[in-house]
């Protein structure tokens, strides 16, 4: 599913025109990514959680050379499930 696509559901289930969806799901990241940015976490219950993953510095290898190469260390988002929403996507199987 598409941005677009999750635009025209959620216009469709909440009864809202195409534009307020979009407006809505923007604001919705926006809000996540500067929690996250913040080092903050989101937790939507049933759904799950949004924080961010510290990486350190770590050693690894440039496949074409074998040489080794120093990796920075990072932070990266992360996404772990609700158990209710582990449940529902289980449920379809």
């Amino acid at each position: 599913m598409t941005k677009t696509e999750l635009i025209s559901v959620v216009a469709n289930k909440a009864g809202l025109p195409k534009a307020a969806a979009e407006k809505a799901i923007n604001a919705t990241t926006e809000a996540i990514e500067d929690a996250l940015k913040k080092g903050d976490k989101v937790t939507l219950v049933g759904f799950g959680t949004f924080d961010v993953a510290k990486r350190a510095e770590r050693t690894g290898v440039n496949p074409r050379t074998r040489a080794a190469i120093k990796i920075k260390a990072s932070k990266a988002p992360r996404f772990r499930p609700g158990k209710a929403f582990k449940e529902i996507v289980n449920k379809g199987k």
